[in-house]
């Protein structure tokens, strides 16, 4: 047994091709969570669904703030209830890795930029507070846009509050300390509620909750998410000027003569002339 394997991280995320960290994570470029800030939970949630990744998503969280986004590569890890012998073992397995402090503090230590700790805590909010004060300092400084999203408890919410630049999601808020945990799995799969994150995923949390994108999905995400969007930003001028119905916006796939006066609208309007890269191919063959 051991914590944060390279070799099981490139196993796991073996559909990724890209560059990856000195652990094996897939290190999404920083130029694609960039894009990811600029769009909606909504646009970035309909290709995963599409494609068949289905439990990416989970909403019964609490956040720290209520108008900030949280983006940023996963660094994931799961706990279960302790048992002497095996907090024992794992404890022994630690420090023969060269680890300090709890179980928790693990993980934070290897955190980087664009990092996010995504930490299953077994729903366990009392004596389950996986950050304070201390540790979200800790998660900012080093991950400087990032946070955590925990299926757990936090502590030192006054605090944390006050720290600038960081986003948390968790599922509840004691002043406990944590403690009768133990360690399961580091850079392994994990389940956030009914979402599932593999180690590199992106993280996208915002308003109503948390999306886990695949990091191989990334690309596909940003390039149909700025469809989705440039469609909204016509549809919505096309209504306004009653070309079409709302029953005309809302199919999945456009007639010829609307894709038409899309295409056309991208290219002559300024406001959607960050667009005008997108190919339409693949919509055009559909309704052909």
């Amino acid at each position: 047994m051991h914590f944060n394997v390279r070799e099981d991280i490139i196993q796991l995320t073996s559909k990724w091709t890209g560059e990856r960290f000195p652990d094996g994570r897939p290190r999404v470029p920083d130029e694609d969570l960039e894009q990811l800030r600029k769009m909606t939970l909504e646009e970035i949630w309909m290709p995963l669904f599409n494609a068949g990744y289905k439990n990416q998503f989970e909403e019964h969280l609490y956040k720290l703030h209520d108008d900030r986004k949280l983006v940023g590569r996963a660094v994931t890890s799961a706990f279960i209830p302790t048992r002497p012998d095996l907090e024992e073992t794992v404890k022994e397995i630690g420090t023969e890795e060269g680890r300090k402090g709890t179980c928790n503090q693990w993980v934070i230590d290897t955190l980087v930029e664009g990092d996010v700790v995504v930490a299953d805590m077994y729903d366990k909010v009392y004596e389950g507070t996986f950050v304070g004060g201390n540790l979200s300092t800790a998660i900012r400084n080093q991950t400087k846009t990032g946070g955590a999203v925990v299926w757990g408890g936090i502590r030192d919410l006054e605090q944390i509050q006050g720290i600038d630049g960081i986003q948390i999601y968790y599922r509840g808020v004691d002043p406990t300390p944590i403690r009768d945990f133990v360690m399961n799995g580091f850079s392994t799969p994990v389940m956030i509620g009914g979402a599932v994150c593999l180690p590199g995923d992106v993280v996208f949390g915002y308003g109503g909750g948390v999306i886990f994108i695949p990091s191989h999905m990334v690309k596909t995400v940003i390039m149909q998410a700025r469809k989705s969007h440039v469609k909204d930003m016509f549809g919505f001028e096309m209504i306004r000027q009653k070309v079409y119905t709302t029953a005309d916006i809302d199919i999945d796939d456009w007639p010829v003569e609307m894709m038409d006066r899309l295409v056309h609208y991208i290219q002559t309007e300024e406001c959607a002339a960050e667009y005008r890269d997108l190919d339409w191919t693949p919509e055009y063959d559909r309704v052909r």
